[in-house]
């Protein structure tokens, strides 16, 4: 029986700026760092040579599993994503104090998609591209 997502996984061009994105600013916690110098990674992902740092963040019960590959260099496909586009399309972060985190983006010079949007009442919505242009969601909704 499959029981429940268990994480998402983002590669990313920069570790560091990520986890000071999704560990100092978002709040996430590290569960794990580790650099992959031998065959493991290459022969469970099917690229041969791959090697790579990996870093588990958790928020709440969910994982985000940052992975930055130093062989192959690989390519950038967030970067031009759209929400329309086929395939995982945003993480959607859970937030309380909408306004003051809008405030925080702009001081942070992110991205944003559109425009943040009351869908109902009191439930406002925005996206935004995180450190490598993947989109990311900011959603509050009363408790």
């Amino acid at each position: 029986m499959i029981q429940r997502l268990g994480h998402v996984g983002l590669g990313v061009t920069d570790m560091e700026r990520s986890l000071a994105f999704y560990r100092d600013y978002i709040g996430m916690t590290v569960l794990m760092d580790l650099d992959i110098a031998d065959d493991r990674i290459a022969r469970v992902v099917g690229i041969p040579g791959a090697k790579c740092r990996i870093v588990h963040l958790k928020l709440g019960g969910t994982i985000l599993e940052l992975f930055q590959y130093s062989q192959p260099a690989g390519r950038n496909l967030a970067a031009n994503m759209q929400q329309c586009d086929k395939g995982l399309i945003h993480l959607g972060f859970e937030i309380q104090d909408f306004h003051r985190h809008l405030e925080e983006l702009k001081k942070r010079k992110v991205e944003f998609l559109g425009e943040p949007v009351e869908f109902r009442p009191n439930v406002w919505v925005v996206y935004f591209r995180g450190p490598d242009g993947e989109v990311c969601e900011f959603r509050q909704q009363p408790e």
